[in-house]
C-alpha cells in the first residue's frame, strides 16, 4: 500500500511515522508512505499557503493554487492516482469501517488542511472528507497520522498475529471484552476464572457478554448496529438500567 501525505508542517510526522507498527510496515516494504510539503508547491518568496478570507472573518484560508498542483504533482508519482482524502472538521465521522475500506485500496492521498479551513474550490479535488471527531483542531495533521496508523494495523502483515484485528472494539460494533495477563493476582484483585479454566467454549461465551455488557454501559448507542441474540438484548437491556440506576 501507499499513503502520500500534503502537509505544511511535514517535520511533525517524521518521528511518529518511524515507529511502532507504521516502522515496521515501511521496513517491511509492506507501506510506502510520502510526506510532501505544500510549500514546495507555492511561487512567491515567502512560500505563502492561506490569505484573508473574502468577505471577511477572523483567521487564514488556505489557497487553492498550492493544493491544486501539489495534488496534481503527488498524483503523478505513483504507478496509479490515489483515492484524495480531505481531512476536516466538516468531513464525515471516521470510523472503523472507513478505516478497513481505505486499508483495502492500494494507494490514498491525505491533505491536511490549516487556520480556518480549505478554499472551497481546492475541496472539489476531494474524492471525500474526513472527520476524527467533533472537535476542532489546529490541522490535519494528527488526524492524518490516526487515519495512517488505523489502516497500517489492518494492512495483512503488519501484525504478529493474523487474528489481532478480528474480535478488536467497533470490528463488530462491540466494544472489546476485557484483557487480562500475568500475574493472576495482584493486589488482591483475581483474573475471573473462568479464563484460566481453559475451556475455550466457556472462554468465548464469557468474552461476548462482557462486550455487550461494556457495551451497553459505556456506547449503548453502538447496540443499534450489533448482531444479538434475544437473550444478549436482555443482558444489554439489564445492564443499560443498571448504569442508569448507578448514575442517578
Amino acid at each position: 500500500m501507499r499513503i502520500d501525505v500534503i502537509t505544511i508542517l511535514p517535520e511533525m510526522f517524521e518521528s511518529t511515522m518511524s515507529a511502532s507498527m507504521i516502522g515496521i510496515a515501511r521496513e517491511k516494504a509492506l507501506l510506502e508512505l510520502e510526506i510532501h510539503d505544500l510549500r514546495e508547491y507555492t511561487h512567491d518568496a515567502h512560500r505563502t499557503t492561506d490569505d484573508y478570507p473574502y468577505g471577511g472573518g477572523p483567521g487564514m484560508v488556505m489557497k487553492p493554487e498550492p493544493i491544486f498542483e501539489a495534488i496534481r504533482a503527488v498524483s503523478g508519482m505513483g504507478e496509479m492516482p490515489p483515492h484524495i482524502v480531505f481531512l476536516s472538521a466538516a468531513g464525515r465521522p471516521y470510523t472503523q469501517a472507513t478505516a478497513e475500506r481505505l486499508a483495502g485500496l492500494d494507494r490514498f492521498l491525505l491533505v491536511c488542511g490549516r487556520y480556518e479551513g480549505i478554499d472551497e474550490r481546492a475541496l472539489e479535488l476531494a474524492d471525500e472528507a474526513l472527520s476524527i471527531g467533533d472537535y476542532v483542531l489546529t490541522g490535519g495533521e494528527l488526524p492524518a497520522m490516526v487515519v495512517i496508523d488505523s489502516v497500517t494495523r489492518l494492512i495483512p502483515g503488519v501484525l504478529g498475529h493474523q487474528n489481532s484485528t478480528a474480535e478488536e472494539s467497533f470490528t463488530s460494533h462491540l466494544l472489546e471484552y476485557p484483557q487480562y495477563t500475568r500475574p493472576a493476582v495482584f493486589e488482591g484483585r483475581a483474573v475471573p476464572e473462568v479464563l484460566l479454566s481453559g475451556n475455550h467454549a466457556r472462554i468465548a461465551a464469557w468474552r461476548r457478554e462482557q462486550s455487550i455488557r461494556k457495551t451497553a454501559r459505556v456506547r449503548p448507542e453502538l447496540l443499534d448496529s450489533a448482531d444479538l441474540t434475544t437473550e444478549e438484548y436482555e443482558i444489554a437491556r439489564q445492564e443499560m438500567q443498571r448504569n442508569g440506576e448507578a448514575s442517578d
